[in-house]
This record gives structure tokens, C-alpha cells and sequence, in this order.
């Protein structure tokens, strides 16, 4: 709905900009108008409206130019309105509605904004070296028997090792239990070789955009939220984070990149034929999981004890953590779930804070790609 009224508007304020070149070529009777425009200014006003109309079709088509177009459009239009101050003052108003969006797309594109934070950390990490060898049976022996069906399940025999993925993922997010859902996107990069998650997600509250982003690198992890690319309301650091994301980590190798499992930083212990647990060790930072298959050999659920939540990242509480899975689909010829929720157990009950579906995942990628 935001969107769509913000598009009225560059539309309504790019039409009512060429009023003033019909004026002063007499193609029809402005009324409205009562202050003398030469010819040259009332050129100013068509290309104004040119400009205008330009910005709406980018900002259509998800084309970065609009911002760029507009920040000139809606320049040219303040001084077109203050030349005819008394006819045109009211136009100030949209350009204002304008002109906030445009401020937090330029804001999005700084050097310290999340978005470049985000690809320089993943250009960090690409086009190491690795080998193409692929996952054998031989290579998944030492796992338990749930492990090896689930493996062989989502096809990873015979494929290429997994070194890193790029996943984009849409959903919805649930702040608080007393909350609506927001719709979010999202997109991350793992790396497991030197392990590293990098995570970036963008939402929007009562068409304020929220952009959130999450770094785990090395030994370290960090949560960051702005509001309007602008402001930081959430700045999570600290072992408590740290230990959280490691969780955070194994899930994504479980859910994402099965083939990752042969890792040596894990070690296995089977419960019963469809029930594993699991103690991940990064850097210092270990956690212990536990893993729930079907009989088909799908992983279904994943829980763990050592993940904490925060609302401010300042002060972490300690609550039993899940993210039930499902609706698996081929993903080039890799069967994975495409469907997934991330649940916190507290006493007072469950709060499905997240709900998320895979939209597209590429193994052993090379390159730094932002959203299709």
C-alpha cells in the first residue's frame, strides 16, 4: 500500500508540473496559475514533469536510477515552486514525501551503509581456492545412520563438496508476541571453510524501511538493526551473541547445506533411528543441537539450548530455540526444505517470531549478487 501511494504521488506532482509549460504556451486556460512564467521557465516546468514521470517508471521497475533522477527532479521542482511561490507553495509538500525515500536510498548506498557492509564482507570471502571434488559415501561413514539417510536424501552424493551458498529467502517477522507479522526479505552468504555468515534482511513498518544485519566472522557475531537506513536502534554484541550465532551457523549448515555436515568440527552422537545430537565447535564458541528426522530421511526439526534472544542488544535471555522445516523441492538437483520457522520456547509459550521460504540457493558461488 505504501508503495503505491508513494507512486501516486510522483505521479500526481510530475502531471501537475506540466500546467506550467501549458501556460506558457497557451495550450489551455490555467487559472491556477496567476504569476507571469517566461518560456524558458516554462520549459523547466515540462522537463520537470519529463523528470518526474521518469522517476515513477524506475521506481517501478526496482531500477536504482530513480533515486538519482529524483534527487534532480525534485531539486529543479523546489525552484520552479519557489519562483512562483504564491501559485505553487503547496508542491513543497510532495516534494518532501519525495524527497524522504530518495534520502534513505542514497543513505543505502554510503560506504558505511548495511548493504555495502554486506558485500564487502562477502567479496572477502569469494574466489578462494577450492578443490571440486565431490561428496562420496565414503566421505559420510563416520556419520550416524539418521545423518547418512538425510545426506543421501537430499542428494548431496555424487555432488560437488559444499565451500559456501548464496540463499535469498522471503517471509514474514514477528518482533514481539504481541506483534503482526512483517514482510521481509532476506539474503545470506555461508562460508565453511574459514566459517562466516553473513546475513542481511529488509522489512518495512508503516512504510518506515527496517534493515537488519547480522556478521559472524571468525569467532565473532554481531546483530545490527536501522530504521530508514538511517538510524541504529540495535547494536547486539558480546558471547552471549557470539554463542547464539554459532547456533545460528550449524542450523544453516543442517537446513541449507547438508553436504557440509562431514565438517570435523562436529561431533555425533545417535539417540534412535530418526534422532541425532550434535556439539558444533567454532573458534572457541561450542553448542549442542539436537536433530529430528522423518522416516523418509527429511530433517523435520532442529533445536538447541544454547541460543539466546535479544530486543535491544544489550540485555540476552536464555530460551529453548527451534526451527521446525518442511515442503521439500529440488533446488538443481538438490532436495531441501523449502519452508522454515524459527520458534523461542518461553514459559508463558511458543513465539514463532519467523516463518521463511527459500526462494533460490547457489553452492560454491563466485560472485557478489544482491537481489533478483
Amino acid at each position: 500500500m505504501a508503495k503505491i501511494m508513494f507512486s501516486f504521488v510522483i505521479l500526481l506532482h510530475g502531471l501537475i508540473h506540466i500546467l506550467g509549460f501549458v501556460k506558457v504556451f497557451n495550450l489551455a486556460q490555467i487559472d491556477q496559475l496567476t504569476q507571469e512564467i517566461s518560456k524558458p521557465v516554462g520549459m523547466l516546468w515540462l522537463l520537470s514533469s519529463i523528470l518526474f514521470l521518469l522517476v515513477l517508471v524506475f521506481y517501478l521497475n526496482q531500477n536504482q536510477m530513480w533515486w538519482k533522477i529524483g534527487a534532480i527532479a525534485v531539486t529543479l521542482s523546489q525552484i520552479l515552486i519557489i519562483l512562483s511561490w504564491s501559485d505553487a507553495k503547496f508542491g513543497t509538500i510532495a516534494n518532501i514525501i519525495i524527497i524522504v525515500p530518495i534520502i534513505i536510498s542514497i543513505a543505502d548506498h554510503l560506504p558505511g551503509s548495511y548493504q555495502n557492509q554486506f558485500k564487502t564482507e562477502v567479496e572477502k570471502r569469494l574466489n578462494q581456492d577450492t578443490d571440486e571434488a565431490l561428496l562420496r559415501e565414503e566421505d559420510i561413514a563416520h556419520l550416524p545412520p539418521p545423518v547418512q539417510k538425510y545426506l543421501r536424501c537430499t542428494g548431496a552424493i555424487g555432488k560437488e563438496k559444499v565451500y559456501n551458498f548464496r540463499a535469498v529467502f522471503q517471509g514474514q517477522f514477528k518482533p514481539r508476541p504481541d506483534s503482526k507479522y512483517l514482510d521481509v526479505t532476506a539474503i545470506q552468504y555461508n562460508f565453511f571453510d574459514q566459517p562466516a555468515r553473513i546475513f542481511f534482511m529488509e522489512s518495512s513498518m508503516y512504510g518506515i524501511p527496517i534493515e537488519g544485519l547480522h556478521r559472524y566472522v571468525g569467532s565473532t557475531a554481531s546483530m545490527q538493526i536501522k530504521i530508514a537506513s538511517l538510524f541504529e536502534v540495535v547494536n547486539a554484541r558480546g558471547p552471549e551473541m557470539n554463542r547464539s550465532e554459532t547456533v545460528t551457523l550449524f542450523n544453516d549448515m543442517c537446513f541449507l547445506a547438508p553436504a557440509a555436515l562431514i565438517d570435523k568440527n562436529i561431533k555425533w552422537q545417535g539417540i534412535d533411528s530418526t534422532t541425532v545430537t550434535a556439539t558444533y565447535t567454532n573458534q572457541g564458541n561450542t553448542i549442542k543441537a539436537t536433530l529430528f528426522f522423518n522416516e523418509d530421511g527429511e530433517l523435520i526439526n532442529f533445536s538447541s539450548e544454547d541460543r539466546s534472544e535479544s530486543a535491544d542488544g544489550k540485555s540476552f535471555v536464555n530460551y529453548k530455540w527451534s526451527t521446525p522445516i518442511g515442503d521439500y523441492q529440488d533446488f538443481d538437483g538438490r532436495k531441501l526444505a523449502s519452508h522454515g520457522q524459527a520458534v523461542w520456547h518461553k514459559p508463558e509459550g511458543e513465539h514463532i517470531y519467523a516463518k521463511l521460504r527459500l526462494r533460490q540457493i547457489n553452492y560454491n558461488y563466485d560472485e557478489v549478487e544482491w537481489f533478483k
